[in-house]
């Protein structure tokens, strides 16, 4: 997702109390962010913050972890979280400023991340750029890494090019697809809240596509 940039961002991230762009050195304890040790689910790629914004304010019990690689995009994602949980405190949502393509030192299996979402992510379509997709089979074993067994990945897309070959990589990587849908919204599967680009993409009338993978010991 593109956005422009914005002078605001930076200083409103440093004032901001459940932010960090050094996530690297919270490896292996994540929990002692959190006012509660609590289960943790981690969204790869979090755009503007309304999915795990609004997952964290409608489940308290749970920690919610909401990474992405643009410091604009988060700034964005502060102000819409402030919004969605208005008066309330922000205790169970923690924003991350990370690229992916080295969350392999951010995260560890003692951190117990039960759940990863990834929402819309860009499906590079040429096959050279492939391999910077959220679900290319190198980060799949990147979030295997961490992610213990029996745990589950939740994707959605529109791109149906992305989401037939990730159906592969999950395979590939030893990953169990226990749900499936290519309408969601004409299933009875519940794939969280909407989100920005799923709200665009069904008012085009595109499908949205989703499936839940469970990491299986190999």
């Amino acid at each position: 997702m593109r956005i422009r940039k914005k002078k605001w961002a930076a200083p409103e991230l440093a004032k901001c109390p459940f932010y960090t762009k050094e996530p690297d050195k919270y490896k292996g304890r994540w929990q002692s962010l959190f006012s509660k040790k609590q289960p943790i689910h981690l969204e790869v790629g979090c755009g503007k913050g309304t999915f795990s914004g609004t997952l964290a304010k409608e489940n308290p019990d749970t920690n919610y972890i909401a990474l992405d690689i643009k410091e604009d995009m988060l700034a964005v994602a502060r102000r819409n979280i402030v919004k969605i949980f208005g008066d309330k405190e922000i205790s169970n949502l923690f924003l991350v400023e990370k690229n992916c393509e080295n969350i392999a030192d951010t995260f560890s299996k003692e951190d117990n991340i039960e759940r990863i979402y990834i929402n819309f992510c860009n499906p590079w379509p040429r096959k050279k750029h492939k391999k910077r997709r959220l679900t290319f089979p190198r980060k799949l074993m990147m979030y295997r890494n961490f992610l213990p067994d029996n745990r589950e990945i939740r994707f959605k897309t529109d791109d149906d090019n992305l989401f037939l070959e990730s159906i592969e990589y999950f395979q590939e990587c030893g990953f169990e697809i226990t749900d499936i849908t290519y309408d969601l919204h004409n299933s009875d599967l519940d794939g969280g809240p909407m989100t920005e680009h799923e709200k665009m993409f069904s008012d085009e009338g595109i499908p949205i596509k989703y499936l839940t993978a469970v990491k299986r010991s190999v």
